[in-house]
């Protein structure tokens, strides 16, 4: 049985909150997930930053209508501070490998990096 590493677990919550289609159209709830310098090259290519990304979510105005489905997700605590997560989500037969760096701060684990790259089976 594998060992639970609360690091880990939480950064696994957190990165499933920010997928959570309430906590998107919520300036307070999804910028209380990133850190204050939070970067993403995105699946289309992008590069964010915490101020960007937040500012293009909040402009969509509703959750997107399309479930985002959330696979693979493992996790490795690198420092007493780091982890490092890896996933696959599928969106409207869209397919993404995900990873992402979260930090430990005063205010909990916060996404500090995140990369998309799209991918098909093919």
């Amino acid at each position: 049985m594998a060992e639970r590493i609360p690091a880990v677990e939480a950064a696994i919550e957190n990165e499933l909150r920010l997928l959570d289609p309430e906590v998107r159209v919520s300036p307070e709830l999804f910028g209380a997930l990133l850190h204050p310098e939070f970067t993403e090259f995105g699946a289309s290519g992008t590069r964010w930053d915490r101020a960007s990304i937040v500012r293009v979510l909040m402009a969509a105005k509703e959750p997107d209508a399309a479930p985002v489905t959330v696979s693979g997700m493992r996790g490795v605590q690198l420092a007493d501070d780091l982890v490092h997560l890896t996933f696959d989500t599928e969106s409207n037969g869209r397919r993404v490998h995900r990873s992402s760096l979260w930090r430990r701060t005063e205010s909990g684990w916060r996404s500090w990096f995140h990369q998309g790259t799209p991918f098909s089976e093919e």
